[in-house]
């Protein structure tokens, strides 16, 4: 007999699931700085640590496996060992090993923390998902949903600044032990807000013990060929060939057990939605997107005009700081029973395919003042883009399908940061390549060109990198105005569960 993976009976909506939301939220906005802020600031804590770019960039690699990694297993341990008590857990976890990663004695313990704080972080944005699901009545569910857009939009972009922040001011070391005191919060929070359910070790009986040995490996393989692909020539490669084809392999293998497993991790049965089938589809897209206008700018601020993270922060700031109110307006919004959220979703990506094309005209002289026109076109399109995405997911979605659901959204949305990072790298030094090759012939076939011009290399280095940036915004116009011509012919109208007053 199957086991059930129904939660138990939400508790009365009031103050305290509120707080608890709240701590939820905190706490995958820790998890998601911690990543990006590291990220940024690699530079300085290589330097600090007195390690190569080869183990920083492993570093990134494993902690990226490892995270996507947990999103994709932990809506089943939450059903099991009960939400609250596996989400303190993971908080706890994940701030004990960023105060021990400094200390690390060697490189290998490093990495060891690394990947292990990974799984404590990554476990964390599904319980987001999973407390708006099943807490939040049903004319405000919406808003939860926009908290946690949040660590779509507000979380990433607010990387720089703090990177900048810490490196610049303080030190290399706060970029691990920020954490420490939003996290002790969120717990709290999580502590007092969220109802305590009963353990239900019943379902270790059914896990999926096939699954987790096939999908573990085969989800860690995959980001971390894509994550170190470019750096290691891809193909070109032993290893990435390896992680590559090993962990495709792997995820069909785990795809197939997923289907006839009596308790599975992923309910492969749901993508006969063709809203969340969309939803996941143009999520992915829409998340390379959002990673390409967040790093396009600061690595050509910091490629051409030399910025430091702390003076290209602004540039994020513009459009991190309004996502607080942008948000819930957008939210309000897609709640009005009279709007259509399929609309909102095409004017979302119909303006970041705007800021984009604006991209598109980049010369060598912009500064940081030149990209703020591009940022505020994405204020509202962010939001836009992403909110309909979780009412088109979620709509008519019951209890038993939240975890299921939560899982996939998460996993995806995981993976889509990891390929859209791979993705940049790789077409960043494939026109950059062209670009370099095409200046060096022209410049050759001129008879008025002086090659013993002082700084001819960097001035055409420079201008390979200027062309290079125009033609990655190119291709994320062209992306968003693909993902628009999906939306009449794939989903299906949804209405808010309740219109608001």
């Amino acid at each position: 007999m199957s086991v059930s993976a129904a939660p138990a009976a939400p508790a009365a909506f009031g103050p305290r699931i509120v707080i608890g939301l709240l701590g939820v939220l905190l706490a995958v906005l820790c998890a998601g700085l911690n990543e990006m802020v590291t990220k940024l600031a690699m530079a300085d804590i290589r330097g600090g640590l007195h390690i190569g770019a080869d183990e920083g960039a492993w570093l990134i690699a494993l902690y990226s496996a490892s995270s996507v990694a947990a999103m994709a297993f932990a809506p089943w341990c939450a059903v099991t060992f009960s939400l609250r008590r596996f989400t303190l857990c993971a908080i706890a976890a994940f701030v004990v090993l960023g105060v021990l990663c400094p200390f690390a004695p060697d490189v290998p313990s490093l990495m060891l923390l690394r990947t292990l704080q990974g799984f404590a972080g990554g476990a964390l944005p599904p319980m987001l998902m999973s407390v708006a699901l099943r807490f939040l009545p049903a004319n405000i569910k919406l808003y939860g949903l926009a908290g946690y857009a949040l660590t779509a939009t507000f979380g990433p972009s607010l990387g720089l600044p703090l990177a900048g922040m810490w490196t610049e001011y303080v030190s290399w070391h706060w970029t691990f032990w920020q954490i420490i005191v939003p996290a002790l919060m969120a717990m709290a929070c999580v502590a007092w807000g969220l109802p305590q359910d009963p353990l239900r070790l019943e379902r270790c009986q059914q896990f999926d013990w096939r699954g987790l040995l096939l999908g573990l490996p085969a989800i860690c393989s995959l980001v971390l060929g894509v994550s170190l692909g470019d750096r290691l020539g891809w193909f070109n490669s032993p290893l990435i060939a390896w992680l590559l084809g090993g962990g495709a392999l792997l995820m069909v293998l785990f795809m197939l057990n997923e289907w006839s497993a009596p308790l599975p991790f992923f309910k492969l049965q749901m993508l006969a939605n063709r809203n969340l089938s969309h939803a996941l589809i143009t999520l992915g897209g829409v998340l390379v997107v959002l990673s390409a206008v967040i790093i396009l700018p600061t690595a050509f601020l910091a490629q051409i005009q030399g910025y430091r993270p702390l003076q290209s922060g602004p540039v994020m700031l513009l459009v991190a700081l309004p996502q607080l109110l942008a948000l819930p307006l957008t939210a309000a919004l897609c709640n009005l029973r009279a709007v259509d959220c399929r609309w909102v979703l095409a004017a979302g990506l119909g303006m970041l395919a705007l800021s984009c094309a604006g991209g598109t005209l980049i010369t060598g002289q912009w500064i940081r003042d030149n990209f703020y026109v591009l940022q505020l076109l994405q204020i509202f399109a962010q939001p836009m883009a992403v909110i309909p995405l979780l009412m088109l997911a979620t709509g008519g979605m019951t209890a038993q399908d939240g975890p299921f659901a939560s899982a996939w959204f998460n996993t995806v949305k995981g993976l889509a940061s990891v390929v859209a990072a791979g993705l940049l790298d790789w077409l960043s030094t494939v026109r950059r390549h062209f670009h370099s090759n095409t200046l060096v012939d022209s410049l050759g076939n001129s008879p008025l060109a002086d090659s013993t011009a002082p700084d001819l290399a960097r001035r055409l280095h420079a201008q390979a990198l200027v062309l290079t940036s125009a033609d990655l915004y190119l291709c994320m116009a062209l992306l968003a105005l693909a993902l628009i011509l999906l939306i009449p012919f794939v989903p299906t109208r949804i209405y808010p569960p309740r219109a608001a007053a």
